[in-house]
């Protein structure tokens, strides 16, 4: 077997604004009348989709929620994300990651951004910090029904890679996922793809427990060794 494809999540793996996304859905639920109670945001948000993150909320809350009403919050929060993010001189991207993406990039193997976060959002962030070019595909939390932990995302990836890269014939056990939550691990998983767990979030021991390999930061991961564990399976 080879390794063909690198899928990277994208809050807390490519860019450091978790805490951000955090105060901007504490700022959409009190214009809903309610306040973010302590460890909410880890317990709903965390990992996920947007939509998963406050149809579980709101539902926890008791409102009753329908798409219209979720498009809506979900549309007030990324024109949010989105004026920030233009306010911003320097984002706070994770320097180590992006030697990684050269370095993945330099071993000709594929790439795909695959988050919760909405595609406009990522979007944003790649072409603001010149990294759009390396990624051949992008699937958004807007692009899936279900958000991780469903296997959908990175399900969808594969499909996606195998309709641009002709020949490629990618199987989603050619993937390493590269996850920083526990919704995100778990989808890659289920998904059939190995899994690297970078301790941006959670613990290094935490993650460790969960994950093929984990490192603090992605220099610590030797990627040719990685490549030669791919080829040792048959």
């Amino acid at each position: 077997m080879t390794l063909k494809a690198v899928l990277f999540d994208f809050k807390g793996v490519i860019i450091n604004d978790e805490l951000l996304h955090e105060q901007l859905i504490e700022q959409v639920l009190l214009e809903e009348n309610l306040l973010l109670k302590p460890g909410e945001y880890h317990e709903f948000c965390l990992g996920k989709s947007d939509r998963a993150c406050l149809k579980d909320i709101l539902i926890q809350r008791g409102r009753c929620v329908n798409e219209g009403y979720l498009e809506q919050l979900i549309k007030c929060k990324t024109l949010a994300y989105q004026k920030q993010l233009e306010s911003i001189e320097e984002l706070p991207i994770y320097s180590n990651t992006v030697d990684f993406i050269a370095q993945v990039s330099r071993a000709e193997l594929k790439m795909a951004v695959v988050t919760g976060a909405i595609r406009t959002e990522v979007e944003l962030v790649l072409n603001k910090a010149n990294l759009t070019n390396y990624f051949q595909v992008i699937v958004g939390g807007d692009n899936v029904k279900e958000s991780k932990p469903k296997p959908d995302a990175y399900l969808l990836a594969v499909d996606i890679l195998n309709q641009k890269c002709q020949g490629i014939n990618l199987k989603p056990s050619e993937c390493l996922v590269i996850e920083d939550t526990f919704p995100g691990i778990e989808a890659a998983k289920l998904a059939g793809m190995s899994v690297v767990g970078v301790a941006h979030t959670y613990p290094f021991h935490i993650l460790q427990r969960l994950t093929n390999w984990c490192v603090d930061d992605l220099s610590d991961l030797e990627l040719d060794r990685v490549q030669k564990v791919y080829q040792e399976v048959v």
